[in-house]
């Protein structure tokens, strides 16, 4: 796995114009040594192929008047409702080609998630793990399970997410560590996160029909409550599943069985505070831990399933990164200002969440192009992460089965973007390269289109990027 994502994350940097000249940063965030034992056997490992066409830096740049006379039509579609905000930027020069409503705060829908993953990553780190802690609970016996809003935990090697930390391995250490004292009880610590588990700008059927779930910082397999059928579903492109009610008992009572203690006496509480010269055992003591996939791949993840619980347990974790309560509020305070601090327009950022499930969000389109543009410039290489997981048009992800037609197939293989929808919502943002070879970030929001077209919306979103991909716009 780290070899492979290693490949994936130069070719992705390459793939938006950043040079790298070997994968050592990427090995050291994946906790790898950079030299390894290639260095060691004096074989260098080849170049890997190129999958998509890189951008030429030397491509005529498009003119503003070029890109408006081919999509200023497109944006006024019937399709796409009153009220569309567009911004397009060139990724080499942050030059603005196109803006209409581009500074306007709108519903970004899951675009939101553009946000979440550049904030973490400068705010934890490429290579960050969350770790799952066991520590010896106040009798002899008591463990508790401690989460750290590791929202891909998994029971065991079944789990949802593949190469994902795993309670087994925890029970393992844990039993180890205990040597002759046989564990009697589980105590459930997920007291890391504040406030409500469920936003309340979220429509009422969210947390019921599967798309969220009450966001505790100790779950397994993203609060999933039938894992194996969440992957049959998974293969055919659903990404609704039943969830747990309560994540953080469910884990503990998984944990309790995994120790072979009762699961009906897990509860919550806290764990007791290590004393300085607490031996092995004592109230407090660590007992066991195990660690998340690295950040870069939670975020991809996220990003390419569009996965709105890791969204919310990202956005917790920029708070955590900025002293902020762990909390939906607490979240958001500190996503806008790691937006502040990378130098976008956080006064054009107002969120409520991290997954973008919220109609109370707003973002404006320039940020998005910002953003992404910030991403794939090269100035802040760790943030082109986001790209990884970012959808093909016509191949991957949520573009996989768009950009077919006619009237949007010039996107095909060249358009990456992160989609959202809500009723009456729809958006698009990522990255196109023309038909020189330019490469630009688009941006296109509505938040008031006919609530029965979401079909309409979307060809009409497709056809856009489409056609900056057809156009040298000059």
């Amino acid at each position: 796995m780290p070899a492979v994502l290693a490949t994936v994350l130069v070719l992705v940097l390459a793939a938006v114009g950043v040079v790298v000249v070997r994968p050592g940063p990427v090995a050291q965030w994946l906790g790898e040594d950079p030299a390894g034992d290639r260095a060691a056997a004096g074989t260098p490992e080849a170049a890997p192929a190129a999958v998509l066409a890189a951008a030429d830096p030397n491509a005529p740049l498009p003119t503003p008047a070029g890109v408006r006379a081919e999509i200023d039509s497109l944006v006024r579609a019937a399709a796409l409702g009153d009220r569309v905000n567009v911004s397009v930027t060139d990724v080499a020069t942050g030059e603005s080609l196109y803006g209409r409503g581009a500074d306007d705060g709108t519903v970004p829908a899951s675009v939101t998630k553009l946000v979440t993953g550049v904030t973490v990553l400068a705010a934890r780190g490429p290579g960050h793990r969350i770790p799952t802690r066991a520590v010896a609970g106040a009798t002899p016996g008591e463990v508790v399970l401690v989460g750290g809003g590791d929202p891909t935990l998994a029971v065991d090697r079944n789990g949802f997410y593949p190469g994902a930390a795993r309670l087994d391995d925890l029970a393992a250490q844990v039993k180890q560590a205990l040597g002759g004292t046989s564990p009697t009880k589980v105590v459930v610590d997920s007291s890391l996160y504040a406030g409500p588990v469920h936003e309340p700008g979220w429509d009422e059927d969210i947390p019921t029909h599967g798309y969220g779930a009450s966001i505790t910082a100790l779950m397994t397999d993203g609060a999933r409550s039938d894992v194996p059928q969440a992957k049959k579903d998974h293969d055919n492109g659903d990404h609704a599943a039943e969830r747990a009610a309560q994540p953080d008992l469910a884990a503990g009572r998984a944990f309790a069985r995994l120790l072979g203690v009762p699961t009906d006496s897990v509860k919550r509480g806290k764990a007791p505070a290590a004393g300085a010269d607490a031996t092995a055992g004592a109230p407090g003591s660590e007992l066991g831990v195990v660690r998340s996939l690295p950040m870069v791949r939670l975020v991809d993840i996220m990003i390419s399933d569009s996965d709105n619980i890791i969204a919310e347990a990202l956005a917790r974790q920029v708070a955590l990164a900025r002293d902020q309560p762990a909390s939906f509020v607490g979240a958001a305070k500190a996503m806008d200002e790691v937006a502040g601090e990378l130098g976008l327009p956080a006064d054009e950022l107002s969120l409520a969440d991290g997954s973008g499930l919220s109609r109370t969000n707003r973002i404006s389109p320039s940020l998005l192009t910002d953003l992404i543009a910030l991403a794939g410039n090269g100035t802040r290489p760790e943030l082109a992460a986001i790209f990884g997981g970012l959808p093909v048009a016509a191949w991957s992800g949520t573009l996989a089965d768009r950009y077919a037609g006619a009237a949007a197939k010039a996107g095909a293989g060249v358009v990456r973007a992160k989609t959202g929808t809500l009723t009456g919502v729809h958006a698009i943002a990522g990255l196109v390269t023309t038909a020189d070879g330019r490469l630009l970030s688009f941006a296109v929001l509505t938040d008031r289109a006919p609530a029965d077209g979401q079909e309409s919306a979307r060809v009409a979103l497709d056809r856009i990027a489409a056609t900056l991909a057809a156009c040298g716009c000059r």
